[in-house]
């Protein structure tokens, strides 16, 4: 697999536009009623554009994550200020900058009677990315705002 999709996003957008399908840029989270696709061939985003025109869906989501420099500078400052600091991590996080304005994940679905058809695709380093920040959140610092701070 490739470490940047972004070709892959501009394919998505031009495959979905050739089937004469409308583009929405959103992001599905969880909560909405959905099925994910689980074909693991390259080009399954394929079946699910083809899915959608057959299925006459008014339109095609597709949301797609550039790692931001910012981003990582963040991470890495939650991970050194957090409870239980640890290196690696720190480390880690750090040499994701190697990334820094690549896109490392896609989704790209349709509504069909009330569910959302989702298909997702992500680089291993955005997965390390994802986990590191799950860890920052898990044993993050404290930030505080001057407003917080209590007055003498």
């Amino acid at each position: 697999m490739t470490e940047d999709l972004h070709s892959m996003r501009d394919d998505m957008v031009a495959f979905i536009e050739g089937h004469g399908l409308r583009r929405f840029g959103a992001f599905v989270d969880e909560e909405l009623p959905s099925v994910l696709w689980s074909d693991d061939k390259p080009d399954a985003w394929k079946d699910v554009v083809e899915l959608a025109k057959a299925s006459n869906a008014a339109f095609v989501t597709l949301h797609s994550i550039t790692l931001k420099k910012e981003d990582l500078d963040y991470l890495v400052e939650r991970l050194r200020n957090g409870q239980y600091p640890n290196d690696d991590d720190i480390e880690e996080a750090r040499l994701l900058r190697l990334y820094a304005g690549k896109v490392g994940y896609i989704q790209i679905g349709f509504p069909s009677n009330g569910i959302m058809f989702l298909y997702e695709i992500s680089t291993k380093w955005y997965e390390r990315y994802e986990s590191l920040t799950d860890v920052a959140d898990e044993f993050g610092s404290f930030m505080f705002d001057e407003n917080d701070k209590e007055e003498d």
